[in-house]
């Protein structure tokens, strides 16, 4: 199998999760830079790994690489530039396809190759990190053990303190504060953008689980339009975030705010005679010079993360809410997608995926209780959470109010 992107923050976890099974006979680590690669294979020290570089813009060299693979994951941002045409690629070569695609434009591009992949016999599953990911699989957790009818998913996100967040992360959060953000409310969508009145009318103050109480705003997050296609019921789905510290999230809505956010390029007088610089990649290169002063100004040392994802939904005609927190006070987004992506990757390899060949979002495809137990596994053996299980943590609201810790427990040996 090929992971592209394999060098990056997200690519490199992807190898890192596949290495912890013997799923995979040889798993080929590309990426643009040959060394960032090289070091993943490196870091993973098995001999199954290998690396290679290669230009995802390059058709050729794309397709050349992907010739003979069983599963191609593709961890390479901004998907708004990257998602669709790397899925083609992929069912050009007939090889099933597992990404972590959170761009909305995107997702539905890549959902008008359905008939494509289907013609060609490849199975893709899209959107299979964090948010969207285990945010949708966490819904069908609800409905599939607790309630009779799902009528509502709020999804929450919030990561903030990596060492470093790379020009594909910054662009992704950039094109989130530019783009309409469909929120499917009372059963019908409605549009609104982060940064103007239509957007701040939904922001909110989230409690999130070993992180702090923070705000949340419309994010243009695929689950708003994939879930009401697998629940029937839902009549409310929305998605919100936010990236601490704070600080460095208001920097970058300012400077979008300012008109730094286009790609156009503008004229920049020099000593040497005038350049032209697009503003986006100045507003990336800004925040990245400045996230460091920013993050030891706000006391944080390092990363965290947690994904909030509030259902609602029936049991014998009453309302019934479940809030699934996933957390953790160690790590940040690049292990909260690329460990999903691996996951995901592993169960497309076992045949564990629901369906047949098309272009699936979690939601349609992911069984349950199969990805659960997987994830408790592969965080043990790579020792996150403090030897200390599945970091998630179940509450029920029962109608009258009262709420409950549902215990639970998930791995191989449950």
């Amino acid at each position: 199998m090929v992971v592209l992107g394999g060098g990056g923050g997200i690519g490199s976890v992807a190898a890192r999760t596949l290495a912890t099974t013997q799923d995979a006979s040889e798993v080929v680590v590309a990426d643009l830079s040959l060394p960032a690669a090289q070091a993943t294979v490196d870091a993973v020290g098995d001999d199954r790994f290998r690396a290679v570089a290669v230009d995802v813009d390059d058709a050729a060299a794309l397709a050349g690489l992907l010739d003979g693979a069983a599963l191609v994951v593709n961890c390479v941002g901004p998907f708004y530039r990257f998602g669709e045409p790397i899925l083609s690629a992929a069912i050009d070569a007939g090889v099933d396809y597992v990404d972590v695609c959170d761009d909305l434009d995107a997702t539905r591009a890549q959902l008008a190759l359905g008939e494509r992949a289907e013609a060609a016999g490849v199975r893709a599953l899209i959107g299979m990190g964090n948010s969207p990911g285990l945010a949708n699989v966490f819904v069908g957790l609800c409905a599939e053990l607790f309630l009779d009818e799902v009528t509502s998913a709020e999804i929450m996100h919030i990561h903030g303190g990596e060492s470093d967040e790379g020009p594909a992360v910054l662009k992704h959060r950039i094109h989130a504060m530019t783009s309409d953000v469909p929120l499917f409310v009372d059963g019908e969508f409605v549009e609104v953008r982060q940064l103007e009145e239509s957007g701040a009318a939904h922001v909110r103050e989230v409690d999130f689980h070993g992180v702090g109480t923070y705000p949340v705003y419309p994010y243009p997050h695929p689950e708003t339009i994939t879930l009401p296609t697998v629940f029937p019921a839902l009549r409310r789905a929305t998605n919100l975030g936010v990236v601490f510290p704070l600080s460095y999230f208001a920097m970058t809505q300012d400077l979008v705010g300012a008109g730094m956010a286009t790609e156009e390029p503008v004229e920049v007088p020099t000593p040497d005679g005038p350049v032209r610089v697009a503003p986006i990649d100045t507003m990336v290169a800004v925040l990245r010079a400045e996230r460091p002063r920013l993050l030891s100004e706000a006391g944080v040392t390092g990363p965290a993360g947690c994904l909030k994802v509030v259902v609602g939904g029936t049991v014998d005609g009453e309302e019934h809410t479940y809030e699934c927190s996933l957390f953790s006070e160690t790590e940040g987004a690049g292990e909260g997608t690329g460990i999903p992506a691996g996951l995901g990757a592993i169960l497309a390899l076992r045949g564990q995926l629901r369906g047949g060949p098309g272009v699936h979002p979690p939601e349609a495809i992911v069984p349950v209780t199969p990805l659960l137990d997987l994830a408790a596994d592969v965080i043990a053996v790579i020792g996150l959470s403090g030897g200390g299980g599945l970091p998630l943590r179940l509450v029920h609201v029962a109608p009258d109010g009262s709420r409950e810790e549902i215990p639970f427990s998930f791995g191989s040996g449950d």
